[in-house]
């Protein structure tokens, strides 16, 4: 089986694990630069809040805060984009992805409470995806999805474009014009197999695309 590395604690990425595994993907669960870049891709997981001082800003709402583990997901996502490796960015690692090329984050969305988890549940909203992206390919013009997260992309980084939105306007999904680079920031492992739901989209699709890419 083609190796994905995951750079996460191995008691928080089991869903990332799990779906992995329901494509028929070995996950590598690793903080170490150098195992990561023998795999053949990458999945850069959720997590919290990174520094804003990563993209030239004060702190004015960012929290939850692990900058070794954001140092290690911004470090192994260098080493894959100069490889030209496959990424796959869910929650934050979306955000990684775009402040990575050069973008920025909002910080608190003023629409936050539209998109965190309430409790134990994520919140649900649909999605316009962008005709001729992948994600438009993958599940037509529009499509329902989970939502756990107060932070989203602000200006877009070198090469990325934006290609699923809220109805509010945040940005739930980015692609690399010319890299295999996908940044979802909803919840695909959440979305399926086990985890799958009636009321969002099949997120085993995202899945299936990064294991074509390898």
């Amino acid at each position: 089986m083609r190796e994905v590395a995951i750079p996460g604690y191995a008691d928080r990425v089991s869903n990332y694990v799990a779906a992995l595994q329901g494509v028929g993907l070995e996950p590598v669960v690793t903080l170490e630069r150098e195992r990561a870049a023998s795999c053949a891709g990458l999945l850069l997981p959720g997590g919290g809040d990174m520094d804003p001082a990563r993209f030239g800003q004060e702190n004015a709402g960012s929290r939850d805060m692990d900058e070794f583990l954001v140092q290690i997901r911004f470090d192994m996502l260098d080493a894959f984009v100069r490889a030209g490796k496959p990424v796959l960015g869910i929650c934050q690692g979306h955000q990684v992805i775009n402040v990575y090329f050069g973008g920025d984050l909002i910080q608190d969305l003023p629409t936050a409470q539209s998109h965190m988890a309430h409790g134990h549940e994520d919140s649900v909203h649909g999605v316009i995806l962008r005709p001729e992206s992948l994600l438009y390919r993958l599940y037509g013009p529009d499509a329902t999805v989970n939502s756990s997260h107060h932070q989203g992309a602000g200006r877009l980084g070198r090469g990325l474009a934006a290609t699923a939105f809220a109805p509010d306007g945040v940005v739930e999904a980015v692609e690399h014009g010319s890299l295999p680079i996908l940044g979802v920031q909803f919840h695909p492992e959440r979305m399926a197999f086990a985890h799958a739901r009636p009321d969002t989209a099949d997120g085993r699709l995202v899945f299936d695309w990064l294991r074509a890419q390898l």
